[in-house]
């Protein structure tokens, strides 16, 4: 696309998406698919990047396939593009009945769909490709792309399988979206995912309006103390990381003693009492959610002003992305590690303790 186009892109921002600017980050992933690359887009929390394939989509003919890891993240994201009326939108995945899923299918077959989110799982079904094939998508677009990484922290093996998805519908032009990938990662999303000639644009990770800091502690009680009183002296809401079920129960249950309305959340709890505790929490009837990294991934709550870890995270790319759900709005905001030196030992064992059995490695 030549330069004297680029007007153009930033017209269509402002008259149909209603954007009064572009960032120099999502002018240059949409300009890039527009140019026909495969496109690796790395670009912080709360810097538009739903944005570029929303625009990339509204100027490529034919429909947009989008994978995301997240059934809440699905729904949300199909239902922004449905109040910005930039074409029609559908989710295709496990909480639909048969009857739905036909329609969903039936409205991509007669054109109507501009997008389609799928989770990727949704591949495991032979229909699913089927019908993707006849529609011959235009743009393939991957959210939270770091998924695909085996060196990365949220590793989901049904991304695996998305290269042989891409060939399989006559390799659609990549769009892959992540908030923080390093560059072993970077270079497993375009591997994996068979990206040709493809463009990876990173943008700094840099949030000004992040105090971050690290409070050094030599015992466990005195850390729990601290901990306390600072949750006691912030603005709310917030969130608490910690590492064990537990240990977020025991933790919520002594914010609660102290008057807060706070909860925990985790990965041993039944889906309902998750949907509940993070429908809550984003109805600011929670001032302190307490956490295990079960939380988080595509949770977009403006307004959280702290985010606080009492355990440390389990890599850099883990901590970078729990802090980023704290100020969204673009107001000041705190991240602060509560930290000493033997935490370290429990991440060791959480790292050296996997088992793998035959089925799963194959």
């Amino acid at each position: 696309m030549s330069k004297q186009k680029k007007p153009n892109l930033h017209q269509v921002a402002q008259e149909r998406f209603g954007y009064e600017e572009l960032r120099s980050g999502q002018e240059a992933a949409i300009q890039s698919v527009l140019q026909g690359h495969d496109t690796l887009a790395v670009m912080p929390t709360g810097s538009g990047k739903s944005a570029i394939y929303q625009m990339a989509a509204f100027l490529i003919p034919g429909v947009t396939v989008v994978v995301s890891p997240l059934l809440a993240l699905q729904r949300d994201q199909a239902k922004a593009i449905a109040d910005q009326d930039v074409g029609e939108a559908s989710v295709i995945n496990s909480t639909l009945n048969t009857a739905e899923r036909q329609k969903a299918f039936e409205q991509l077959e007669e054109g109507d769909l501009e997008f389609l989110f799928l989770a990727p799982e949704q591949f495991n079904q032979a229909e699913t490709l089927e019908r993707l094939q006849a529609a011959k998508p235009s743009l393939f677009v991957v959210d939270e792309a770091h998924c695909i990484s085996s060196w990365g922290h949220d590793f989901r093996p049904d991304y695996l399988r998305l290269n042989q998805v891409v060939e399989a519908l006559g390799h659609p032009r990549i769009l892959a979206l992540t908030a923080t990938a390093a560059p072993p990662v970077r270079a497993e999303i375009v591997e994996r995912l068979g990206m040709k000639n493809a463009a990876v644009i990173v943008q700094g990770f840099d949030r000004p309006n992040l105090a971050l800091s690290v409070n050094r502690f030599e015992s466990a009680d005195e850390k729990q103390d601290s901990l306390l009183k600072q949750i006691a002296q912030v603005d709310k809401p917030g969130i608490v990381y910690i590492a064990t079920r537990k240990r977020a129960e025991e933790l919520a249950e002594a914010l609660t003693e102290q008057g807060w309305r706070s909860h925990f959340y985790h990965a041993g709890m039944r889906a309902a009492d998750r949907q509940q505790v993070e429908a809550a929490f984003m109805a600011d009837e929670i001032d302190v959610l307490v956490a295990t990294t079960a939380f988080g991934m595509g949770v977009d709550k403006p307004n959280v002003r702290f985010v606080f870890h009492a355990d440390i995270s389990d890599s850099i790319d883990s901590y970078y992305q729990e802090i980023g759900r704290a100020g969204r709005d673009g107001e000041p905001a705190r991240a602060v590690l509560f930290y000493k030196p033997e935490d370290l030992n429990l991440r060791r064992f959480f790292a050296s303790g996997g088992q793998v059995d035959t089925d799963q490695l194959e």
